[in-house]
């Protein structure tokens, strides 16, 4: 990972440390040593999500998701770029790859508000292993596994789910980069 660049990769749960430092693992144990920058411009969200400048724009004055600090009229008449931490960047990256999956925005909405309202954390706490809760794909729906093994359908987040027989194949949500395919670049075709 170039640090110049402020690029963001692996994303499962970072553990912060001193003068802006995350490490960051699959397995819990300590791994790459990463910079994140403080804020974020739009447009490196854009690039380090694959949703567009016109998409976070949308999200926001939807209030689907606000960026920390929203964009604002200057003085001279112009806007202010909107801003996003570290936590916003991996939080859009899950969202986008929701999104390209096939899930709704009334979806997305719903899987935000539930964290918030019923479970009182954020998504971003529910990345990966090892915090309260561990979010899992399995087809159209999320499932949210709390630290004490009770499963939940994020659609009917008050009832756990009674799990029986064979266990539903389930994928853990992680955030990723997003990786631009190279234009010129084919696959063959056969």
């Amino acid at each position: 990972m170039a640090e110049a660049s402020g690029h963001i990769r692996l994303l499962k749960r970072p553990v912060f440390r001193r003068n802006n430092v995350a490490r960051i693992t699959d397995t819990g144990e300590f791994g790459e040593v990463m910079r994140f920058k403080k804020h974020y411009s739009s447009r490196e969200v854009a690039v380090l999500t694959g949703l567009s400048a016109r998409q976070l724009q949308w999200w926001d004055a939807r209030r689907l998701f606000v960026p920390a600090i929203r964009s604002h009229r200057t003085e001279a008449g112009g806007f202010t770029e909107r801003r996003y931490t570290p936590m916003d960047v991996l939080e859009l990256q899950v969202l986008a790859d929701l999104r390209r999956r096939g899930f709704s925005i009334p979806q997305i909405r719903r899987l935000l508000s539930t964290l918030r309202d019923v479970f009182r954390i954020r998504l971003y706490e529910a990345i990966g292993e090892g915090g309260p809760m561990s979010l899992f794909v399995g087809g159209d729906q999320l499932y949210a596994r709390t630290s004490d093994g009770q499963m939940f359908n994020i659609d009917r987040p008050t009832e756990p789910l009674l799990m029986v027989g064979e266990e539903l194949s389930l994928r853990p949500l992680a955030a990723r980069e997003h990786k631009r395919r190279r234009r010129g670049l084919q696959r063959p075709r056969g």
